[in-house]
């Protein structure tokens, strides 16, 4: 196997993304770029309506049109991530405005994209750009990114949604966080793995991204580990865009593994996983969330990964409509975006519902400054999604408690996704002990 396919991945992952993601309006509602860079797009109407200059205009709000920021990658070898993920955003707002008439049935959204590259330093950049003249962020994405931004963002009293599922967002009052903390997925999934996937007395271990987002898996597996009294074997590290990962599936073979929790996003997981099916070691991997892009399940590689390969995330299955929320999903994307099914469009989507609902609770108290946009999320007390995702506990930082289910998934390159689910909604004790820091 070469590693000529793994490059053909990334680069035509990134390219299929990037045109979906700019897809799904009519001509005269296509983004505009203004001098700043932004990307700005504000589907369904005229303005705010009858009515609409009625709440005092604050950053962000002119009276009239509620602007929201998006700090994300559009280029580079995460925007295979961020562009549907916005897409996901984009779509349920673009169904806010031209359904609902906007928030409150007449103050339009205003989604403005700004690109991170991926990068800390751009994405502080951008943020400083842009926190004066955006009510909060419906979207920021990246574990490290967020760790940047966060003392910035508590500092300035601005509400920003992470694209991102550390544990430590829980108990943080400027972050909006939604579904269950990667720390939820790793635990879920040892405890799966040892107790129904007919793992009991592997050797496990691990290979995970060397930054916040690895140590988030590895303290999951950890934690989970200890509850059930297993010793772990080596956690290997790697760098984002690791150009090869031989001495690391080395050490992992060297070392007997026979699960490995991998901790990557997809272009790291192509290239992982295409080492290891080159030199013929063939552990289970359970990946988390972000390691996955459904390009893997139509790549050379998906022979390796039908028989390797499980993903724990949440939700159900694409297009199981027996889920009350999936079918009004499929609606909007089908409606408003030309995204193809992405499990990245389906975690902006959620973003996007849980920012509309602290958005509608701040129009209804009548204050969307910034102190406003804190004070109506406080007053929220469940974030609920209709099955896409478990219920969210909230209220002021000390009181909330994100879902402990993950489900986990193996690859079928004939599913939308090339997902389909193996258990549903799992929920292990050692997740329902695991607690979030003040």
């Amino acid at each position: 196997m070469t590693k000529g396919w793994l490059r053909t991945i990334a680069v035509g992952a990134g390219l299929t993304l990037v045109a979906g993601a700019c897809g799904g309006r009519d001509a005269d509602d296509e983004a505009a770029t203004d001098d700043g860079g932004d990307t700005a797009t504000t589907a369904g109407g005229e303005g705010g309506g009858e009515g609409g200059g009625e709440l005092e205009p604050v950053a962000g709000f002119d009276g009239t049109t509620i602007r929201l920021g998006a700090l994300t990658p559009t280029s580079g070898r995460v925007a295979v991530i961020g562009n549907p993920l916005t897409a996901g955003n984009q779509a349920y707002f673009d169904y806010v405005n031209e359904e609902l008439g906007g928030i409150a049935g007449q103050y339009p959204i205003e989604l403005v994209v700004r690109d991170t590259a991926y990068a800390e330093p751009t994405a502080v950049q951008e943020y400083n750009a842009t926190k004066d003249d955006v009510v909060m962020y419906a979207q920021i994405l990246g574990t490290p990114i967020v760790n940047a931004l966060v003392g910035q963002l508590t500092t300035d009293g601005v509400v920003a949604a992470p694209a991102s599922l550390d544990s430590f967002w829980v108990r943080e009052q400027s972050l909006l966080p939604v579904g269950g903390p990667y720390q939820i997925q790793a635990i879920n999934a040892l405890d799966y793995w040892v107790t129904d996937g007919g793992g009991e007395g592997d050797v496990i271990c691990s290979l995970i991204q060397d930054d916040p987002y690895g140590e988030a898996g590895q303290e999951g597996l950890d934690f989970a580990a200890e509850e059930l009294d297993i010793e772990l074997g080596p956690a290997v590290t790697f760098p984002t865009g690791n150009p090869d990962f031989t001495t690391q599936i080395s050490q992992l073979e060297g070392a007997g593994c026979e699960m490995v929790l991998l901790v990557s996003t997809p272009a790291d997981t192509g290239a992982a996983l295409g080492k290891a099916a080159e030199v013929g070691f063939a552990p289970q991997w359970i990946g988390q969330s972000p390691s996955w892009i459904g390009l893997l399940a139509l790549s050379p590689l998906a022979p390796y990964l039908e028989e390797n390969f499980l993903l724990a995330s949440e939700g159900p299955d694409y297009g199981d409509e027996s889920v009350p929320g999936m079918a009004e999903l499929i609606r909007i994307q089908e409606t408003y975006s030309e995204q193809p099914p992405d499990t990245y469009f389906n975690f902006g989507y959620l973003q996007a519902v849980a920012v509309t609902q602290v958005l509608e609770a701040a129009v209804a108290n009548g204050d969307l400054s910034h102190e406003g946009i804190i004070e109506a999320m406080n007053g929220i007390e469940v974030f609920e999604y209709d099955g896409l995702s478990g219920d969210y506990e909230w209220g002021p930082p000390e009181d909330r408690n994100p879902p402990r289910t993950s489900t986990i998934f193996r690859v079928n390159p004939a599913a939308p996704t090339g997902l389909e689910a193996v258990e549903v909604d799992i929920e292990s004790d050692a997740a329902l002990a695991f607690e979030f820091e003040e």
